[in-house]
């Protein structure tokens, strides 16, 4: 199971800005990557695929809900895109993963180092996003590994 999680990406698509991390080879920490600008996705995973198409790679997109749990119009841009992506890129794993408070998190992380720029803020909120969900998918092969 792990050899199908090394190669992760997260996604942070805002309406200006996409942050993107990336793991380790052994898929334990998440590190932020790049920013760059949301019109230019499609074109950063075009050239992204040209380069790495034949390894199988996971994207997990940062899924914006409200504090309530409930659909925003933020939500419904980014289930549409997702939709896209499923179409557009069929040989890769899309996953979309709760990312409410990662915004925060990363303006409190960039806050304290003065050496990050404003942009990079988005592939710490990507990198935030990545953590939870390398954490999720360790817990739950330390589960089945006990359970058998």
């Amino acid at each position: 199971m792990l050899n199908q999680h090394m190669n992760i990406v997260a996604l942070d698509i805002g309406d200006v800005h996409t942050g993107i991390a990336r793991c380790d080879a052994l898929g334990m920490f998440a590190t932020p990557y790049k920013t760059i600008p949301s019109k230019e996705l499609l074109a950063w995973l075009v050239e992204f695929f040209t380069v790495h198409g034949d390894v199988p790679y996971t994207f997990v997109i940062g899924y914006p809900r409200t504090m309530r749990n409930t659909a925003s119009e933020q939500t419904n841009k980014i289930t549409a895109l997702h939709q896209q992506l499923i179409a557009r890129f069929p040989q890769t794993q899309w996953v979309l993963w709760d990312e409410r408070l990662t915004s925060k998190e990363a303006k409190k992380i960039a806050s304290k180092n003065i050496r990050l720029d404003k942009n990079y803020e988005h592939a710490v909120s990507a990198a935030i996003i990545l953590q939870a969900y390398l954490e999720h998918v360790r817990f739950k092969q330390q589960h089945i590994d006990k359970t058998g």
